[in-house]
């Protein structure tokens, strides 16, 4: 019911799965019948997209957004026209590009994975509002958006702080660890988001959530030496052996 709904994960999945281009319509900026004002949301999610397209290749002019009332109907007909056009012009996705289907595919499968971590770094600005349209042009900068992805962490957590408390794996929204009692716990590489919310949940007091920037992460701990032997149990065993000594 409202643009501000429309999420980056829509658009970029659209051309995952071979849309040549996206049309974002919204109702006029300043006019919105409730009070979130969404179509601002959409606008700013919109300038961001065309980046991070134009980041991994794609033609940002593929994604297009615009503002009408429900009676605009001329008005509508004309710019979606225009933006047919627009696509045909530029072609199949990737071709005028110059990026294999596989190869594009990838891309666009690594930044969608990235999302959730995206939305937590620019979180501030993507939720600034502007009255003026154009102040949006000037949101997002190429470099920044470089330096975002360059910039990447990477979470590993330590076997020999782990106390397997279940707290990280718990809190992992994607079901990223793997773990339970006595065992160490491991972060699936391929299924974690980045958002460092195992990282903010292990207690301080273990700290073993490792924050990882510019280097590989370290390989999983083998299954058999993932076993944490308490040494309450340890000193028990040694207390019970010495009082049949005696």
């Amino acid at each position: 019911m409202c643009s501000g709904r429309v999420d980056l994960k829509f658009i970029l999945r659209a051309f995952l799965n071979g849309q040549d281009g996206v049309f974002v319509g919204g109702c006029r900026l300043g006019e919105c019948n409730y009070t979130t004002h969404g179509n601002y949301d959409a606008l700013n999610m919109t300038h961001l997209c065309k980046k991070i397209m134009e980041y991994i290749g794609l033609d940002p002019e593929r994604l297009r957004i615009e503002f009408m009332s429900g009676a605009d109907g001329i008005l509508m007909a004309k710019i979606t026209d225009s933006f047919t056009s627009q696509v045909k012009e530029l072609g199949p996705l990737g071709k005028k590009e110059g990026i294999q289907r596989k190869k594009l595919k990838s891309k666009l499968e690594k930044v969608i994975k990235l999302i959730p971590y995206i939305k937590l770094s620019k979180n501030e600005k993507l939720g600034k509002h502007f009255d003026n349209k154009e102040e949006y042009n000037e949101l997002y900068t190429i470099e920044e958006i470089e330096n975002l992805f360059n910039e990447i962490p990477s979470y590993y957590i330590d076997r020999e702080k782990c106390q397997a408390c279940g707290i990280c794996k718990r809190k992992c929204p994607v079901d990223a660890i793997d773990g339970k009692k006595d065992l160490v716990h491991i972060i699936d590489q391929e299924k974690c988001i980045r958002c460092g919310t195992c990282f903010e949940a292990c207690p301080s007091r273990f700290a073993a959530v490792t924050k990882i920037l510019g280097r590989p992460v370290p390989s999983p701990v083998p299954e058999e030496e993932r076993i944490i032997v308490r040494k309450s149990k340890e000193k028990g065993a040694k207390t019970i052996e010495c009082s049949k000594e005696y």
